[in-house]
């Protein structure tokens, strides 16, 4: 009796060992498909990029060659220079960085204003002017181009940047859409004791609400940079004279002059996607911030 009672417990024992380690190989085997699939899609996604970076190294006879090679065979540094020097892309450089940096600043402002308005302040009809105003993201964007085409023409303002900049300082629908579910997850305890000692609805706003809120701007900040810089519809819309062309505009432009300079435009490419990768791996810890938590917000 005491052999089986012993032999029984030692399978007992057993037992729950054996299936700790089917769990941890269950686990590995787990991490293993998961890390292969992101490696693969990584890969796939890193690819036309490093091709682009390789062809902008290459010499102009050696960018349609057959087979193609993935790695040039003279590294031709001075491409980026003769790319950026073969138009005026400094003019353009500096178009873009002042409708980019005036779009950025005006949503800002404007967007957390009126999502400070809906998230915390008490009106009639509040909510109802929540929802006509999530119904404009539904409307495409080719329905309004006319419009406001019309509207800037009898303005005179074609032919300028300010029909790049101005529709930013009146709000962006999305934007404020964010910045609202963000402002909504901050306690309301805090604007009852700011209101105890005094403070006006202004104060709360730049005092307390904008600085608890820098992922949600954060975040604001980076789409906003990222779809005006890269922006090429409404510049081929708006703009005329080729001085005061925007880098995606000027591209387009070069790409059609230069049609076989296929390395000089990818280096000229190149340069212009920079700012967008710096920005991004500087600020992607208040992107992630700002889009995970901006959906927390409840009523």
């Amino acid at each position: 009796m005491k052999v089986g009672h012993s032999g029984s417990t030692a399978l007992a024992t057993a037992r729950p060992g054996g299936r700790l380690s089917s769990v941890r190989m269950q686990r590995r085997l787990h991490k293993i498909l998961v890390y292969t699939l992101l490696f693969g899609l990584a890969w796939v996604f890193l690819l036309p990029f490093m091709w682009m970076i390789s062809t902008s190294l290459k010499q102009s006879q050696d960018v349609f060659t057959f087979p193609p090679r993935f790695l040039p065979t003279s590294f031709e540094w001075r491409n980026y220079v003769r790319g950026w020097t073969i138009m005026p892309f400094n003019t353009f450089l500096l178009n873009s960085l002042i409708v980019t940096g005036a779009n950025v600043v005006g949503n800002l402002l404007s967007c957390s204003v009126v999502a400070y308005g809906f998230a915390r302040l008490r009106a009639r009809g509040r909510d109802v002017l929540f929802l006509l105003l999530l119904a404009t993201l539904m409307i495409p964007r080719e329905v309004t181009i006319v419009p406001t085409f019309i509207l800037f023409t009898k303005l005179g303002l074609v032919n300028t940047l300010l029909p790049l900049i101005l529709p930013a300082w009146f709000g962006y629908p999305f934007f404020i859409f964010l910045l609202r579910q963000f402002f909504m997850s901050i306690p309301h305890d805090l604007d009852e004791a700011a209101r105890i000692d005094g403070a006006s609805s202004w104060r709360i706003f730049t005092n307390i609400i904008l600085p608890l809120s820098k992922p949600a701007l954060g975040t604001v900040a980076i789409f906003a940079f990222i779809g005006n810089w890269n922006n090429l519809l409404d510049p081929l819309i708006y703009l005329r004279s080729t001085e005061k062309f925007t880098l995606a505009l000027a591209l387009n432009l070069f790409r059609g002059q230069h049609l076989t300079q296929y390395n000089l435009l990818m280096a000229v490419s190149l340069i212009q996607l920079l700012p967008i990768l710096i920005i991004f791996f500087l600020a992607q810890k208040y992107f992630v911030r700002g889009v995970t938590m901006s959906g927390m917000g409840g009523r």
